[in-house]
């Protein structure tokens, strides 16, 4: 029986596949002219399911447009973010590099800068005004300028002074806090020196640019007296075991990414933080401690810190770079 509320065939149709369109197929018997209109409204019902069950997917966002001369142009080594929610990988922006912060071990990961001589170097003096950075996130504990006093490291600066003394900003940048590590003596101020005069000297000079990572990982020291320390400053700053460097150097030029191919220069280094490896050998010692950034990335992961550099440089120069052993 057609219920009461059904007052026509064509309403009491178009209940039936409401309801249940299948089930009611046979009525197209019962009704012959309104077979070709319960067809259509089947294909219709089918139609829009099948258009509602299709998801788009968002676009894609946007690439990430980087200038020249941007301290991560050729990739974030930890994909550290301005978050904190990632309080161990917190990227920060000090002006004239970029670093990723620990908040735990009130070190950087890593620090990133562009070194180009006509940009970089000039005539200012050392500033040497150490202090603690009071653009970290509200509550983290800042570093002061005498926490490393009679620890026996030397706060060792990841991006050097030298590097930046184009300007007065540039160079007081430097001496915030977070860009310290406890460093033992011996390879700060020889053997990292060396690293450093060879850098400005022979992988920049006059007409060349290098992008440079600095990061450390793992625990523990020995520091002047060649007594080993895993902390200082009561506990709150982290000794690093490990300290490595990475630099990268091309021509001079612009459109840099475009121009990276496998005959970039690639020095790595990676070197124990300890005093005793460095009482003789002079400012050259680096030399003894080269290695390939895919070697330094697998000693790194191995400490609980994944590095993953040159994301940003297409993959088989990439590779082939990451297996390139300076000479």
């Amino acid at each position: 029986m057609i219920p009461p509320a059904v007052e026509n065939k064509k309403h009491f149709l178009s209940e039936c596949i409401r309801i249940n369109p299948f089930a009611y197929l046979g009525l197209m018997k019962l009704t012959p002219g309104y077979t070709i209109c319960l067809s259509a409204m089947l294909f219709f019902v089918s139609c829009k399911k099948n258009t509602e069950d299709i998801i788009t997917p968002p676009p894609p966002p946007p690439p990430i447009v980087m200038p020249d001369n941007d301290p991560l142009l050729l990739g974030n080594p930890t994909n550290a973010q301005t978050s904190t929610t990632m309080p161990e990988n917190y990227l920060k922006n000090n002006g004239w590099y970029k670093i990723a912060y620990s908040q735990s071990r009130a070190i950087p990961v890593w620090v990133a800068w562009h070194l180009q001589a006509d940009l970089d170097f000039g005539v200012t003096s050392r500033q040497d005004d150490f202090r603690a950075d009071v653009g970290l996130p509200a509550g983290w504990y800042q570093v002061q300028d005498n926490s490393y006093s009679g620890s026996g490291f030397d706060r060792g600066h990841n991006c050097p002074s030298a590097d930046r003394t184009s300007s007065i900003p540039a160079n007081s940048s430097t001496f915030l806090m977070t860009n310290m590590i406890p460093q033992s003596p011996k390879l700060n101020q020889v053997s990292w020196a060396g690293l450093e005069d060879h850098t400005r000297a022979n992988l920049v000079g006059s007409d060349k640019e290098a992008y440079v990572f600095m990061g450390n990982y793992g625990v523990g020291g020995y520091n002047t007296s060649n007594l080993f320390f895993t902390s200082i400053d009561a506990g709150r700053v982290t000794v690093p075991a490990y300290i490595w460097k990475v630099i990268i150097s091309i021509p001079k030029g612009a459109n840099d990414i475009s121009r990276m191919d496998t005959s970039a220069t690639v020095l790595a280094v990676n070197m124990p933080n300890d005093n005793r490896l460095y009482l003789t050998g002079g400012n050259t010692v680096w030399r003894n401690y080269i290695t390939t950034i895919a070697n330094l990335e697998q000693q790194a992961g191995m400490n609980a810190v994944m590095l993953d550099l040159l994301q940003r440089i297409p993959a088989n120069i990439r590779s082939y770079l990451k297996l390139k052993l300076y000479r």
